[in-house]
């Protein structure tokens, strides 16, 4: 089995395996995406411990490099402009997706998720994405209090490449997506529910709603 390095980069063609032993899954889990990211921490789903099942992607290579780019282009600007970003949910392997859906556990079916929660296949136009649940405990306190979670959301679409995102009431935990072909799109589950703002609309927000918020932080790349 080629081994798996848990640098930021590998040499050009060299493949990581699915990891079929403890060892190998561990050495997978220390794969890091960012500077602040590794794998290991997008691996773990409620979902798959209750129900004893594997969360590990088929297709390594593909997962490795959606969650690089997830990580690099959006997570890492939030660490650096909010701190510490809590991940809530992220990876998916189909089997643990599919449980999650055919349970209501509030999971797409998994051509839904292609390219979505399951990084390790492609969408139905063939196209790659990452997503990840998050909470920004800086902004969790402020909702807390009465925020408008709509501040946060115009504050994504006014500094960062998303492609979706999906409000949640419960600490106002989020989904932020990557994608190769951003839709720019932004739903809520916290009234007002429903579509923020759908692709065909206009691609600037509203800067007085988060005019408290601090300004975008560049992150530092350097490992």
């Amino acid at each position: 089995m080629t081994a798996i390095r848990a640098t930021a980069s590998r040499p050009q063609g060299v493949t990581v395996r699915k990891p079929r032993s403890v060892d190998a899954l561990e050495e997978f889990g220390k794969v890091r995406l960012s500077r602040s990211f590794y794998m290991r921490e997008f691996l773990y789903s409620e979902t798959a411990s209750f129900h004893g099942l594997q969360n590990i992607p088929d297709n390594p290579d593909l997962a490795v490099e959606v969650g690089r780019n997830l990580c690099e282009e959006l997570l890492e600007p939030l660490n650096a402009t909010f701190g510490r970003v809590a991940i809530r949910s992220s990876f998916r392997s189909c089997e643990v997706n599919n449980l999650c859906n055919e349970h209501g556990y509030g999971c797409a079916k998994n051509e839904a998720n292609d390219g979505g929660h399951i990084w390790d296949r492609l969408d139905a136009e063939g196209l790659k994405g990452a997503t990840a649940c998050i909470a920004l405990p800086w902004f969790t306190d402020r909702y807390a209090q009465g925020a408008d979670w709509r501040a946060l959301a115009y504050w994504v679409h006014d500094h960062l490449p998303y492609s979706e995102l999906q409000f949640f009431p419960a600490i106002c935990a989020f989904n932020i997506s990557w994608h190769e072909r951003p839709k720019r799109s932004i739903h809520s589950f916290i009234e007002p529910r429903g579509y923020l703002l759908r692709e065909s609309q206009a691609p600037s927000g509203f800067p007085e709603i988060y005019a408290d918020f601090p300004p975008l932080r560049a992150p530092n790349r350097t490992l």
